[in-house]
């Protein structure tokens, strides 16, 4: 189980040095870019990107999830890159053909996105739709053979070039939101065709369609739930910048800019984990692992969120423009949203390996529903409306109810024991912490930090105190410590030796 447990976390570290970078590098040219785009323009760009990724998702017909499902049925290298290659084909095909469409249509489709007709803006975001959608598939490749160097490189390339397309648009060229999307996707489509050419053994343009036929079979099914959960994650971006202000949304923007903290840490996972979950054979090894990295995952990332509730102020202070100092009322909201989907993913990889995948839809709707009911209820502008803090609670209340409805239709399919006690335990725990940390210490000045940073670090101590670590893995932890400290005493002497060597070369003669 261990072995497992190792395998998560470094696929999934590297997986997530693409996002670390770009989402710091986001954070620190963030006062850079919002001293250059407006509030206005910022809710323009995120509103188009969000509309980017949710077309991404029903152009790949649910084949990026297929291929990864149906690589681990077969050993055989050449039937494997056989569905590598159909599934790039089809996917190039279906983005090209849309990207044509929506280029001729940019104006109206402006005018319906934005509420404002700015055709060229749209194109932007059109070389988005491709860019991300055929990178995404690229990715999907390197992650089922693990190959995590090629990844690095590749997304480390991405976002070098992000950042460097991005501030000579926003900054040099003062292009505004167009800048912030033509930058970004521009990188994008750099690398995809890099990747086509590494991948070249597995890329091609025709596709099999009896493989293809298999794969959208199983993957058709996962597109309306996947569009219902990222249609969930954006409605609430869309009803701000359209039916609330647009000064709102980019504020909202930007705290979901700075929940990447959290975000990075699901990314990773999500990327990581699926491919994991179903090369394991054995059904109830398969089930220990999910239940232990269920624990495990809300462990890591509960901490975080509780941490981004307590400190939230002070990250935005540092890292936006005053203008955006009340983007903090949704951050702890976004951050505990992004949590949830996290859990969600563990319930997908359960269907995805019972092959049941018709059952993430009705979760996915009662998420959106739940979600659309509680933006109208939340947000509006009246006395009782918490404008984007209500948006970020929505967000919460739709991720529980999706997870509780994906809890009731899979727990049939993969019998999984939940550690229930732990989870309950965990989550008493840190939020007792934050919710007290916010009502009785100061939210301002250098002694409302460090009070408030000192609070957080009871979160172990209250840990231990209330035995939530079993023995063995209090055992297993200081093992791996001694170990740690072990290899830095062994590098150091080695370093210690090598610098007497290169002193005196000649003292062992």
């Amino acid at each position: 189980m261990l072995g497992y447990l190792k395998r998560l976390v470094v696929t999934g570290a590297a997986y997530q040095f693409g996002d670390i970078v770009a989402k710091a590098l986001a954070l620190l040219t963030l006062p850079l870019y919002t001293r250059h785009v407006s509030p206005q323009g910022y809710g323009a760009a995120e509103t188009l990107l969000t509309a980017v990724i949710l077309a991404s998702i029903v152009l790949r017909g649910g084949v990026g999830e297929a291929f990864i499902r149906f690589y681990f049925d077969d050993t055989d290298e050449q039937r494997r890159a056989r569905i590598a290659r159909t599934a790039t084909a089809t996917v190039a095909w279906t983005t090209t053909l849309a990207s044509l469409v929506a280029v001729a249509l940019a104006g109206p489709l402006s005018d319906a996105l934005l509420g404002f007709h700015d055709p060229l803006l749209v194109d932007c975001a059109v070389l988005g739709l491709w860019a991300f959608t055929n990178l995404e598939m690229a990715y999907a490749q390197l992650r089922v053979d693990e190959r995590a160097r090629t990844y690095v490189y590749a997304s480390g390339a991405n976002v070098l070039l992000s950042v460097s397309f991005t501030v000579a648009l926003v900054v040099f060229a003062d292009q505004g939101a167009r800048g912030l999307l033509l930058g970004n996707f521009g990188a994008s489509a750099v690398v995809v065709l890099g990747l086509w050419w590494v991948l070249r053994g597995r890329f091609s343009l025709r596709a099999r369609f009896s493989d293809l036929r298999a794969m959208l079979h199983f993957g058709l099914p996962t597109v309306p739930a996947d569009a219902s959960v990222y249609a969930l994650q954006v409605v609430d971006r869309f009803y701000l910048f359209r039916s609330y202000s647009h000064g709102s949304a980019g504020l909202y923007a930007v705290a979901i800019k700075l929940a990447t903290v959290v975000f990075v840490a699901v990314r990773g996972f999500q990327y990581a984990w699926p491919p994991l979950a179903y090369s394991i054979e054995s059904d109830e090894e398969a089930a220990r692992l999910y239940s232990l990295v269920t624990t495990y995952y809300a462990l890591a990332t509960g901490v975080v969120v509780c941490a981004v509730a307590l400190l939230g102020r002070w990250m935005v202070r540092l890292l936006a423009a005053p203008e955006f100092f009340g983007a903090y009322k949704a951050l702890p909201w976004l951050a505990l949203g992004w949590s949830l989907y996290g859990l969600y993913l563990v319930f997908v990889a359960i269907s995805g390996r019972a092959r049941v995948t018709s059952r993430n839809l009705p979760a996915a709707a009662c998420g959106l529903a739940v979600n659309v009911v509680l933006l109208l209820v939340l947000v509006p502008a009246s006395a009782a409306g918490l404008g984007i803090e209500g948006a970020g609670i929505a967000l919460c209340g739709a991720y529980a109810a999706m997870l509780i409805v994906m809890y009731v239709l899979t727990r049939n399919l993969f019998t999984v024991a939940f550690q229930w006690r732990r989870l309950g335990q965990l989550t008493l725990l840190l939020a007792t912490v934050a919710v007290s940390g916010e009502l009785l210490l100061p939210s301002a000045g250098l002694a409302g930090f460090a009070s408030r940073l000192a609070w957080l670090a009871l979160v172990p101590a209250a840990l231990l105190l209330t035995r939530f670590f079993e023995p063995h893995e209090l055992a297993g932890a200081r093992a791996l410590l001694a170990d740690a400290r072990r290899r830095v005493v062994d590098f150091r002497a080695s370093h210690g030796d090598l610098e007497a060597y290169a002193e005196d070369p000649l003292r062992d003669v």
